[in-house]
């Protein structure tokens, strides 16, 4: 999602606000949270710019793919991505391979849908959908169930994405 370049400069790692021991999170889950902040504000940028594109040609605002419509709140959510993942973290068992599974997730919807943008409007409810359907693939305790329910969320999973 993000190259080398974009996430680095001079070197030095972008980073959040406020660092991992500030937020009780594994170094991973920050990790994960300073590169979905940087995708947002990519993208952020990317729509912004093409509006004002549009504008001068006297056109109506950009209006990317639909896919991604069901994730789409009316404002953005006064909680940051490091916030929000650490509220998670702490309210949920889940493990930290739920997270990376789940940006793989988003991951893949981003580039089965290349039209559609992770934007501040909608990344919080796909961090919290990605990280509930890998925390039922990875975490599932449930024996026997576990390859039942394995089935109905790829059915699912191949169908939403």
């Amino acid at each position: 999602m993000l190259t080398a370049s974009e996430y680095s400069n001079n070197g030095r790692l972008h980073q959040p606000a406020t660092g991992p021991a500030e937020l009780n999170l594994p170094r991973v889950l920050w990790i994960l949270s300073s590169t979905l902040e940087k995708l947002v504000a990519r993208n952020e940028k990317l729509v912004e710019e093409l509006n004002q594109q549009l504008n001068k040609l006297s056109c109506d605002s950009v209006r990317l793919g639909k896919s991604l419509n069901a994730f789409h709140g009316v404002r953005a959510p006064g909680i940051s991505i490091p916030k929000y993942l650490e509220r998670i973290y702490k309210y949920t068992n889940c493990s930290p391979s739920c997270f990376v599974v789940g940006y793989v997730y988003i991951d893949m919807l981003t580039h089965k849908h290349p039209d559609s943008l992770v934007l501040s409007l909608n990344v919080h409810r796909l961090l919290v959908t990605s990280v509930m359907v890998a925390s039922k693939m990875l975490d599932d305790e449930r024996g026997e169930q576990r390859g039942i329910e394995q089935t109905r969320i790829r059915v699912t999973l191949s169908v939403g994405f």
